[in-house]
């Protein structure tokens, strides 16, 4: 029945004079979304809507579910796209579609027609009462109700009509790639995918970076990483991993620095890596999935002495969530199974009985000199020997 879904968005709509620019990356990503689905798919923008036309057979609820993970969309309708022959041939069409799609004839109704095209003879008003009447008189059983019907049919006249009675709610937000491109910090944990999938909803764009430390976390560890970056690249899109042997860098802060120290200056080092990739990458920005107090690492001083040694802003679209809240993106996005599978990142392995939640800086910098004589050379190694995996869904 469906041969073409109409695909709304909102924010895209108060764009002025740069709208089209978002409408084009809005096509792009559909057009990437919908790759991998069978069927054959023509995408295409006209006068504040974009549609999507199929070609022959497919997969329903692939296409569906395709284009619920694309940012920027707010409501997708199935729908039905005919050519303009005349009101009486577009009556006998939507009565035919009220037959199909509604077995059930004993429910009530309203017609709501939008005239895009100003040249159609019958005005918005006319089409709602002429193509009302056509359908009480093809289904006696149905009734109008203008206030609270069952079916809402939508009927807007285009260069082609189109008309359609359901909406299945988009992911909203930005097309991706629209706001320009940011590194992640991916560990297997549940916020930092979350973190990433917020971000991204702002037409951000994402690579990663991940601290591997064998063999003090396992091949497990990375892929389960590896797979979270999968799941959330169904929603941003290709994302380039960038995987740091961290053990080195790790055990030499565990040997020289101070105990309750050693998260912090970890955090600090693993943001300067990250950095490194992110200015080779064209990134704008780090991204963290940060929530103020949550761990001893994530108070407001502790972050505070984490920042420091950036020179990237530093976004935390979490930073006031708490746990209960993020579990629950997590949920709906599909990747907390995933971050709950029991295998370690390097994050847990040196962990202090008494870490520092209070941290000065100028004491951390004062730690930090005692790792001098060993880390450029660590900090080369690791960069020089990163494996970079493209990811994507």
């Amino acid at each position: 029945m469906y041969k073409a879904f109409l695909i709304k968005y909102a924010e895209i709509g108060i764009k002025g004079k740069n709208r089209h620019l978002f409408e084009d990356a809005l096509v792009r990503q559909i057009c990437y979304a919908l790759r991998s689905v069978d069927g054959t798919f023509h995408v295409h923008k006209q006068q504040g809507r974009v549609f999507v036309e199929t070609e022959g057979d497919y997969d329903y609820e692939e296409t569906i579910e395709a284009l619920s993970h694309v940012f920027g969309i707010t409501g997708i309708c199935p729908a039905v796209m005919v050519e303009d022959e005349g009101f009486d041939k577009l009556a006998e069409q939507v009565v035919s579609y009220m037959d199909q799609i509604y077995p059930d004839k004993h429910m009530t109704f309203k017609v709501k027609a939008r005239r895009a095209r100003k040249n159609y003879p019958m005005d918005s008003m006319e089409l709602n009462a002429a193509l009302g009447e056509k359908i009480l008189d093809a289904f006696p059983d149905m009734s109008v109700d203008v206030h609270d019907p069952n079916v809402m049919l939508y009927v807007e006249i285009r260069e082609q009509i189109s008309f359609y009675s359901e909406e299945i709610p988009g992911p909203g937000g930005m097309p991706v790639g629209t706001g320009g491109k940011a590194m992640l910090l991916l560990s297997g944990g549940i916020d930092s995918p979350v973190a990433g999938y917020m971000i991204s909803k702002r037409g951000v764009a994402i690579d990663a970076t991940y601290f591997h430390a064998p063999p003090y976390t396992s091949e497990r560890a990375k892929q389960k990483v590896v797979d979270l970056a999968k799941e959330i690249s169904a929603y941003t899109g290709p994302i380039d991993l960038h995987v740091v042997n961290f053990t080195d860098i790790q055990l030499a802060i565990y040997e020289k620095c101070p105990h309750e120290e050693l998260t912090i200056i970890m955090r600090r080092y693993m943001m300067k890596i990250a950095e490194h990739f992110a200015k080779e990458d064209g990134c704008l920005g780090l991204i963290t999935g940060e929530s103020i107090g949550q761990v001893a690492s994530q108070t407001m001083q502790s972050l505070m002495a984490t920042n420091e040694v950036c020179t990237m802003p530093v976004y935390r679209p979490l930073i006031g969530f708490d746990k209960q809240e993020i579990v629950e993106v997590s949920e709906k996005i599909g990747t907390y199974e995933t971050s709950i599978l029991p295998y370690e990142d390097c994050c847990t392995i040196f962990v202090a009985k008494h870490p520092v939640t209070k941290p000065n800086v100028n004491v951390i910098k004062k730690s930090e000199e005692k790792l001098a004589d060993v880390i450029d050379d660590l900090m080369d190694q690791a960069i020089s020997t990163v494996e970079t995996i493209h990811v994507e869904a």
